[in-house]
């Protein structure tokens, strides 16, 4: 499926968004197909980078794999394949064990998932199903767990991924393979000079 905006081609970008394409290719292996479609608008790719950019910094209290599997979960819920995709990438390459995934429909009974990573889960579904069925007992017991700032990293975290995969989805971008190390859709990619 092509996206319902093409990505802008290198050629056609500006300097900085160039520089960004080669930044993208090199860390991730391929240029991220969000970066070459939000790319027609320059300035809000920038601020983007910037947020994705201090959030990953600033995410520092919660342990990796409750926030990796909230915004998982959350990828799943809104449907953005391209977001699942990345997303377990990003957890294979911290390490954590990906082959649970097969089994996180399951989260709330599997004895592959602790405590911690169940409430996540479950505040994840919570705030991304419509209606929302937050409740007080729900961020209570997120408290004891984690404590105010973690309650505020994991909200902030999941109301993050519901925008990221609500954008992807309305721009049909999809699955791309850093998931499974298959090629990248990017047209450009098909000469990998392109990006460089």
């Amino acid at each position: 499926m092509n996206t319902h905006l093409e990505p802008l081609d290198p050629r056609r970008a500006p300097l900085l968004t160039r520089l960004m394409y080669r930044y993208a290719k090199r860390r991730f292996g391929e240029v991220p197909e969000p970066i070459a479609v939000y790319a027609h608008h320059p300035r809000l790719l920038r601020a983007n980078a910037v947020h994705e950019a201090m959030l990953q910094r600033a995410s520092t209290i919660l342990p990796a794999g409750v926030r990796e599997l909230a915004v998982f979960w959350t990828a799943r819920t809104v449907g953005c394949s391209w977001c699942v995709d990345f997303g377990a990438m990003l957890m294979r390459l911290d390490g954590l064990d990906i082959g649970r995934l097969e089994h996180i429909d399951d989260y709330a009974t599997s004895p592959l998932y602790t405590d911690d990573e169940r409430a996540a889960i479950a505040y994840a579904n919570a705030m991304t199903t419509d209606p929302h069925t937050i409740t007080t007992e729900q961020i209570d017991d997120l408290r004891r767990r984690f404590g105010a700032d973690g309650v505020v990293e994991l909200t902030y975290q999941i109301g993050v991924e519901n925008m990221r995969a609500r954008m992807n989805s309305a721009l049909g971008i999809t699955e791309q393979g850093f998931g499974s190390g298959e090629n990248c859709r990017v047209p450009w990619m098909t000469d990998p000079t392109e990006a460089d």
